[in-house]
């Protein structure tokens, strides 16, 4: 049985957290396009740090259920880019880049902040803060790792298609209908574990670069 309130510590802990990673991470995605000639973006009121502008209530929910959760995607308009081929691949990847970045200086935060200069009064908000920045280095990591998948709808697929043939670009995108089925049935297999391996050696690097 779910016990929601032996959670709570923990949830106090990961969904702000996780909040202000997927955050940056659609913000990213958003700034960039405007940069590039999109202004869609800002102009529905998501180029903005507001995380109420970019949650999905499923992928909130989520968060607090299963400890993994997503925002609603930051809309693009491929029509308005200069280059739309290149600048889309640029535009995906700046949302992982955004959570690699984040991931380390939540690094650096833990590893260099005295987190014992405080003296004992200050205990109660800097044990959760320093659990807030180790567990932004794993989660950022988990979100720059899993993003960048090459399976529709994460942006790792649209980094692979800028680099496709057009041809071949068009079929590879007949898979997003099917993408969330594929990273379940991903979930269930032995495939996973090579990428959770991967988001480890990453997090450890970034907390040895530090260190």
């Amino acid at each position: 049985m779910f016990d929601f309130a032996a959670k709570i510590p923990d949830l106090a802990v990961v969904i702000p957290v996780f909040l202000l990673a997927l955050t940056i991470h659609e913000f990213a995605h958003g700034w960039l396009a405007n940069r590039l000639g999109d202004p869609t973006a800002r102009l529905q009121g998501r180029l903005t740090l507001n995380p109420l502008a970019h949650l999905d209530p499923i992928g909130t929910l989520a968060i607090v259920l299963i400890g993994f959760g997503w925002a609603r995607p930051v809309p693009v308009d491929s029509r308005n880019l200069r280059n739309p081929r290149r600048d889309m691949v640029l535009i995906a990847a700046a949302g992982p880049a955004s959570n690699l970045l984040l991931a380390a200086a939540s690094a650096f935060c833990y590893q260099t902040i005295p987190w014992g200069a405080g003296g004992v009064e200050w205990t109660w908000l800097l044990v959760p803060l320093r659990k807030m920045f180790r567990e932004a280095v794993w989660i950022n990591v988990l979100l720059t790792v899993f993003n960048l998948l090459p399976i529709p709808p994460l942006d790792g697929s649209r980094v692979l298609s800028g680099f496709l043939p057009l041809r071949h670009a068009i079929s590879y995108s007949r898979l997003e209908p099917y993408g969330f089925l594929i990273i379940f049935l991903l979930f269930l297999t032995p495939l996973i574990r090579p990428l959770y391996g991967i988001m480890d050696v990453l997090s450890r690097a970034l907390m040895l670069m530090w260190g």
